[in-house]
This record gives structure tokens, sequence and C-alpha cells, in this order.
């Protein structure tokens, strides 16, 4: 290698151009266009360096211009460019005839220079494959979503046909018996009352269905079908009324340090004193029942059990098996143990005990 001697002019002034651009490709990604004209116009020809640095700054800027640059003519012109100048470059270190030098060394630097652009556009074309391939898989990901959900809600709606007019329908002429039976003047004043409370009860249901029916078509108007707040311990009493008036002999307990707790915590300590309830309602009618709830430092305890029903039972009330069930399923998800099953006297005991966290108001 033939070395440029130290009293060339200018000579400093090449190597700081040189050191400056190729610091300048950190901006790269950014600029891929600007910084491979820079270096192909700025690049100092006539500076004698090795061969490393001579090809490995117009590489990198091509690389990256293939790579990351949006214009194709400017990569075809700049790739002619950098030929020629590699052309010359290596004509001035090497031949003596600049042209004619030039000329001889185009095929050989045109090779170098198709190495960096074709791996520039194949890592390109491999980027944007990917890319492609990454979006189609995400919407057909959203697709399916789409069609699950499509199918959640027809589900839904079919369900919601079928409760409104079937279910609501039986209760709605259960409702209107009832009131007619209320107002007959020739039923017993228990009569009387029993469809009084029957008639209230269904309304209640009624109103309940409504809800349930909202839930299943929330595209309806809000004001269709009201939301009424989820029942709270504070509703056990009235709960507990409704089953002594109708002859049930019912008592309930409660101890410990009473506490709001969890928006789930509550409404599934009702419904579960409900259902246990009627429970006792359709398979032991006359005999006594106990609610307990009891308020424990980290947890809500929820007991109800009946002693054994002193005679047959004459219930028609139909009976699924699945509410114990749901039970079962509501108290597992917040964490808490469930036990129902019959006692030694021949009663019934349904347990739950819930994990609770004590909650603002």
């Amino acid at each position: 290698m033939t070395l440029v001697p130290s009293g060339e002019p200018g000579v400093l002034m090449w190597l700081a151009v040189y050191l400056g651009l190729c610091l300048a490709t950190v901006v790269r990604r950014r600029w891929p266009t600007a910084l491979c004209a820079a270096v192909v116009i700025a690049t100092p020809v006539h500076l004698l360096l090795p061969s490393l640095f001579t090809y490995l700054l117009p590489g990198v800027c091509l690389y990256a211009l293939a790579r990351y640059g949006r214009s194709r003519v400017a990569l075809a012109l700049l790739s002619g460019a950098a030929v020629v100048r590699l052309a010359v470059a290596r004509a001035a270190m090497y031949e003596s005839d600049l042209l004619a030098g030039a000329l001889l060394h185009l095929a050989s630097e045109a090779g170098f220079v198709a190495v960096p652009l074709l791996l520039g556009l194949f890592t390109r074309t491999r980027s944007m494959a990917l890319g492609n391939l990454r979006d189609k898989a995400e919407r057909l990901e959203r697709e399916q979503h789409l069609l699950a959900w499509r199918a959640r809600m027809e589900e839904r709606a079919r369900l919601a046909r079928e409760m409104h007019d079937v279910v609501a329908h039986r209760v709605s002429l259960m409702v209107i018996h009832a009131g007619a039976l209320e107002v007959t003047a020739e039923v017993p004043p228990r009569a009387a009352e029993s469809a009084r409370l029957v008639g209230e009860i269904g309304r209640q249901a009624l109103e309940e269905l409504r809800q349930v029916l909202a839930v299943l078509r929330p595209e309806e108007d809000e004001e269709a079908a009201p939301r009424a707040p989820q029942p709270t311990l504070n509703d056990l009493p009235a709960l507990v009324e409704q089953s002594r008036a109708t002859g049930m002999r019912v008592d309930l307990a409660t101890s410990g340090s009473r506490r709001s707790l969890g928006p789930s915590h509550e409404p599934t300590a009702y419904r579960l004193v409900q259902e246990a309830l009627t429970n006792v309602h359709k398979h032991a009618a006359d005999a006594a029942a106990q609610v307990t709830v009891r308020y424990e430092p980290e947890a809500l305890r929820v007991i109800v059990e009946n002693d054994a029903p002193s005679g047959p039972v004459v219930s028609r009330l139909p009976s699924g098996g699945h509410g114990l069930t749901g039970l079962r399923e509501r108290v597992t998800v917040l964490g808490g143990t469930f036990d129902a099953g019959p006692r030694g006297d021949g009663g019934f005991r349904v347990c739950a005990v819930l994990p609770t966290k004590e909650s603002a108001p």
C-alpha cells in the first residue's frame, strides 16, 4: 500500500470528512438516501486508505439504502455512482492511467456494490413478507373473535326469546290468576293473603327476568328494561319474611362485625340463602329452617339448614338439580368453599365460606 506524502495539502481535512461520514452512519435508517449520497460524493477519491475502510463505509450505506430507502430511482442512481466512484478510487491507487484503470475496474466494483444491494433488498423483502404474514394472522384472529362474538350474541338472543316467550308468559299468567284470586270475595282471608304473596313474588320474578333479558340483549334501549341494584345482605330480612309469609318457620341470625364486602360477595351470599330456602320450600316446607350469617376476620360464612320434614313432601315444584351446582360455581369463582348435604337427623345443610376483603362502601 502506498501512502500519501505527509506534506500533501488537505489530507487532514479529508480524513476529518471521512471520519464524520463514518459517525453519520448512526442515522442510516432514518436518512439512508442522504447519507449514501454524501458518502458517494464526499468520500475522498485521491486519499489512499486501506481497502477495508475504502469498501466498508460505502457497503454499509448501500445496504441501508436498499433496506430502508423508499426511492428505487435514487437506489439505481446512487448504486451506479458508487460503482464509478470506487472504480476511480481503485484506479487512483493502483493505475497510472486514471481513465483506463477506472474502466478496467468497473466490473469488479459493480460486483462489490451488488453484494450489499442484494443483501439489503433480500432483508427488506423478507421483513415485508413477515410483516404481511403477521398482519394476516392478526386479521384472521380478529375475524375469529368476531365470529365467536357474533355466535354468542345470536345464542343470547335466542335464549332471550325463549325466556320471554315461555317463562315470562307463564309467570305473567300466574300473577294474573293470583290477583284474581286475591280479589275474589268467597276466598278465605288466609288464601287471599297467600294469593297476594304469590302475586308479589311473581312480579318480582318478572322484574328480575326483565333484567336478565336486558343483559342478554345489551343492544336494546336501557330505558326498556332498567336494571335494579344487585341484592345485598341487607335484603336478607325481607327474603326471610317472604318465606315466613308462606308459613315456613325461619330464623335469621347474624354475628360478627358487619362490614362492606366486595361487589360479588354479597349478591352471591344472598343468592345462596335464596336458593337454599327455595329448596326447603320444595322438599321440607313444614320443617323449621335456620339462616346463619357470620362475619369472620377474613371470611364470610353462610349456613342454611333445616330440620327433617314431619311428613311426606307433597310439593310438585319442578327441580332439575341445577341450583346447588350453580351455587357451587358461584362460590368457587370467588375462591370459597361450598358444602351441601343431608344431616344425620334427616335435615339438610348448606354451608359456604367466602374469603372476603373489606371494601369502601
